[in-house]
Formats: C-alpha cells, sequence, structure tokens
C-alpha cells in the first residue's frame, strides 16, 4: 500500500517531468482510489503546490522571480523588542560545538549576537545570518545551493538537490509567516519546499515566533504542530495560545520583552 507522503512524491515528480498530468493516468499510476487521489490533489492544491485543471492538475508557477510575503527590511523593523527576546531565548538551548540549521528570518537573525561563544557549526540560508556570524571566529557556516532573492537576502532552490542532503543537525531554529492548531506555515510555496528539505535533516525543531503570529492569515503549512519540540515566543501570548501549544505536547519557551540585554 502506498501511502500519502509516497503518492504525493509520485504526483510531484510526474508534474516536474511534464507540467501537467491527468487525473486519469494518475488513477492508473497510483494504487489508490479515485476518492482517496481526489483528496491527495486538494490537499496539494490547498497548500500551493499545485493547480487544479480540467481533467487533472498542473504544476504551480511563481508567476515572478520574487518570494510572496514582506520583504525583509520591512518584517526586521516589526516587533522588533519581541524577536530580540526570543531570540537571545532560543540561543540559550544551542549546546556548545553542535551543528545547528538556522532558517531565513528577522526572528531567528537574533540569535545571531548570542552564539559567539559556543563553537557552533551553522548552516542558513539566509545572507544575513551569514554576515551576522562572520565577525565570530569560532563559528562555522556553511550554506545551501540556491538562487538569492534580494528582497529577502535568502537562498532558496526550487528543485531538490539543493546540497541539504549533505548536512545533519541537532536542531533547526524556524521562524514562521503564522502559526495555528495546523502547524507552521509560511506565505511562499518555494520558502515552504526549502524548509520541508531542512527539516528532513534535523532531529529537533526550534520554532521561534512573536505573539502577533498566532494572529496571522494562515498559509501553506511547512510542518504540523505536534512535529515542533519547542516554541519560543514573547509573553504576548493568549492563555489559548498557550494550551494550544502544550495539548499538542510541544515545550513552551516564553521570553520577557525587555530581558533580551
Amino acid at each position: 500500500m502506498i501511502h500519502a507522503e509516497d503518492r504525493e512524491r509520485m504526483i510531484l515528480a510526474m508534474l516536474k517531468d511534464r507540467g501537467f498530468v491527468s487525473f486519469r493516468e494518475l488513477d492508473k499510476r497510483l494504487a489508490a482510489s479515485p476518492a482517496t487521489l481526489r483528496r491527495d490533489l486538494e490537499r496539494l492544491s490547498t497548500e500551493g503546490r499545485v493547480v487544479r485543471v480540467h481533467g487533472g492538475v498542473k504544476i504551480r508557477e511563481s508567476g515572478s522571480s520574487g518570494l510572496t510575503g514582506v520583504p525583509f527590511h520591512e518584517n526586521v523593523k516589526k516587533n522588533s523588542a519581541a524577536k530580540a527576546a526570543i531570540g537571545k531565548a532560543a540561543a540559550e538551548l544551542c549546546v556548545a560545538g553542535e551543528s545547528i540549521i538556522i532558517d531565513g528570518g528577522s526572528t531567528t537573525l537574533q540569535m545571531c549576537p548570542h552564539l559567539a561563544d559556543l563553537g557552533l557549526h551553522v548552516v542558513t540560508n539566509s545572507l544575513h545570518i551569514v554576515s551576522a556570524l562572520l565577525p565570530q571566529p569560532g563559528t562555522r557556516v556553511s550554506m545551501p545551493a540556491g538562487t538569492v532573492f534580494r528582497e529577502q537576502n535568502i537562498v532558496l532552490a526550487s528543485f531538490e538537490d539543493d546540497g541539504s542532503n549533505h548536512y545533519s543537525a541537532t536542531k533547526m531554529f524556524i521562524g514562521t509567516a503564522s502559526v495555528s492548531a495546523r502547524g507552521i506555515m509560511q506565505t511562499d510555496i518555494i520558502l515552504m519546499q526549502a524548509e520541508r528539505r531542512l527539516i528532513s535533516r534535523v532531529q529537533r525543531i526550534v520554532l521561534l515566533a512573536d505573539s502577533s503570529k498566532f494572529r496571522a492569515p494562515a498559509g501553506p503549512v511547512v510542518c504540523a504542530l505536534d512535529k515542533v519540540t519547542t516554541v519560543v515566543t514573547d509573553d504576548g501570548i493568549t492563555p489559548s495560545v498557550a494550551r494550544m501549544i502544550k495539548r499538542a505536547g510541544v515545550q513552551l519557551v516564553v521570553a520577557k520583552v525587555g530581558a533580551a540585554a
């Protein structure tokens, strides 16, 4: 029996080769009922990974050279005190000498000033994070391959072989566009796919999200909330959000804003 994740990989592989696949061909190639295939396609469409068309499905085209979402220079100014507190608290979860992945983002960037004495190996897709870590002689820095997206100053690949399979890490520190009981969400499909590849290389996921992210609009799901090990947020979260995180079996770390120095 083929599991849902395997069917999705097969569907996306066929689309990568052809751009369009008919429902009839999917029905022939995949060992699943028509109802199951429709659910698979609906899920992929909802996540923004494919486009449903008459008679089948086609690959989603980005339509531009940029990513959807707020440019980095605008995002970094939002909730800056909360992000600084979260970054400091997240850095305290690092263990000297370990290998970690720091995903690009305005909140994860705030970890960097607190890492200098730990002798870490940091894998990151963010040019901002590379720049922040370069003055730290004891911190090794690596990057996966891909295209530079200037507005976010991030390196992403729309293809599978971006070199991330050569890395493994104990933890991945990841930001988000929004969070709900569904999980970690992003605004852009390319970013979502790149983050999923990095997640597959780590033992634990640490989500850095200021309290506003729990009220933000939904988007494509990067991973389910119960796949996250720890959520680091600020003291602006509501009791209902705290309960949601704990119900998912996730450790909650609340950083006090104003205590980041």
